[in-house]
C-alpha cells in the first residue's frame, strides 16, 4: 500500500479511484490505523473506489464526541464527496458507526460488511485499559486483540502506547467506548434491508463469535463466516480469506466484476 492521505474541506482520507461510481467505504476501529486495511485497499484497487476516511476520534470537540458524532461526520464526508452508492466495511467501532450510518442513509447503502463489530456486545475497557508508561504491558494487551500475537506490529503497539500515555486521548477513548455501550443497535438491526456480510474471528475476545452469530440472526439478508485461529481483526490476521469472502460477496450483489 502506497497511498497518500488527502485533505479536503477538513476531511482526511484515502481514495483510490474517484471516477468510479461504486464506493467501498472502510471504517476503522477505536485503535485503528491505515495499516489495518492495507490488504483490502491493495486487493480491491482497480475493482471499485476504495475510500478510508480518518474518523476524528481525537479531533472532534469533546461535547460532540460520540458514536453518533462519528456517524454525522461520515455522513458529512459522503455528502461532500457526492457518493451515491456506498458499500460499507466496518471493523470494531467502525462497524458500529457503519450500522448507524446504514440506518440513517438507506438511500445510498448498497451493502454492509461487519467484522468484529461493536453495537450488540463488546468487552468493556474497565480495568483492562492499558497502564500508562508501561510499554511491555501495552504490547501484551495489544497482542491479545489477535489470535497470533505477532500480528500486533510495532507500529500498532506504538500507536496504542501513544494514546494511553496522552491524557486527552485516553479520556476520548473512554468517552467513545461509553458512548458505544449506550448505542446498542439490537432493536434496529431488522431495519437493515440491504445485503450484509459478517466475518468474525472464532477467538475474538472483544466481540466474541456469538456476537457475529447474533448479528446474523437479526440482520435478514446476511451471511456469516467464522474464521478459526483468528481474533478481533480478521482482515489483518487472515487477509486472503477475508478478501475472498468480500470479493465473492460484492460480486454476488453486482458491485464488482470477476
Amino acid at each position: 500500500m502506497n497511498y497518500q492521505t488527502q485533505q479536503e474541506n477538513g476531511f482526511n482520507f484515502i481514495e483510490t479511484n474517484p471516477r468510479e461510481e461504486r464506493t467501498l467505504l472502510l471504517l476503522h476501529g477505536l485503535f485503528g490505523a491505515l495499516s489495518n486495511f492495507a490488504s483490502i485497499i491493495d486487493h480491491f484497487e482497480g475493482k471499485i473506489n476504495v475510500v478510508v476516511p480518518m474518523l476524528p476520534i481525537f479531533e472532534l470537540p469533546l461535547k460532540k464526541l460520540s458514536v453518533m458524532g462519528l456517524v454525522n461526520y461520515v455522513n458529512e464526508f459522503v455528502e461532500f464527496k457526492g457518493y451515491k452508492k456506498v458499500n460499507l466495511v466496518g471493523n470494531s467501532l467502525g462497524g458500529h458507526v457503519a450500522i448507524l450510518f446504514a440506518l440513517q442513509r438507506p438511500d445510498i447503502l448498497r451493502s454492509i460488511t461487519l467484522t468484529g463489530s461493536s453495537g450488540l456486545f463488546e468487552a468493556p475497557l474497565g480495568s483492562t485499559f492499558p497502564k500508562r508508561g508501561n510499554y511491555e504491558f501495552v504490547q501484551k494487551k495489544t497482542e491479545t486483540t489477535f489470535f497470533d500475537p505477532s500480528v500486533a506490529s510495532k507500529e500498532l503497539v506504538d500507536e496504542v502506547y501513544d494514546i494511553v500515555n496522552d491524557r486527552n486521548k485516553a479520556v476520548r477513548v473512554i468517552a467513545i467506548a461509553k458512548s458505544a455501550l449506550r448505542h446498542n443497535v439490537r432493536d434496529r438491526l431488522e431495519q437493515i434491508k440491504r445485503p450484509a456480510l459478517l466475518v468474525w474471528g472464532k477467538h475474538d475476545t472483544i466481540t466474541p463469535a456469538f456476537v457475529g452469530e447474533k448479528f446474523h440472526e437479526l440482520i435478514t439478508d446476511s451471511r456469516l463466516f467464522i474464521l478459526d485461529q483468528c481474533g478481533h481483526a480478521p482482515m489483518m490476521e487472515h487477509p486472503e480469506a477475508f478478501n475472498n469472502y468480500l470479493k465473492d460477496f460484492l460480486h454476488e450483489i453486482g458491485e464488482i466484476k470477476e
